[in-house]
């Protein structure tokens, strides 16, 4: 996985949890954000060779 898109997901799911409105802590929902977003962007290949791109 190139690392500038683990980053580039990684920055925009945490941007979007940043507002979201379910955790209370604006700290708590960037870090989660930025953990599912790296993990998204993690399984991408996975998903990608199961589709059969």
């Amino acid at each position: 996985m190139d690392p500038v898109n683990l980053t580039y997901y990684a920055v925009v799911c945490g941007g979007l949890a940043a507002y979201a409105p379910n955790l209370r802590n604006l700290a708590v929902r960037t870090v989660v954000g930025l953990g599912l977003g790296g993990l998204s962007a993690m399984m991408l290949p996975v998903v990608h060779f199961f589709l059969g791109f």
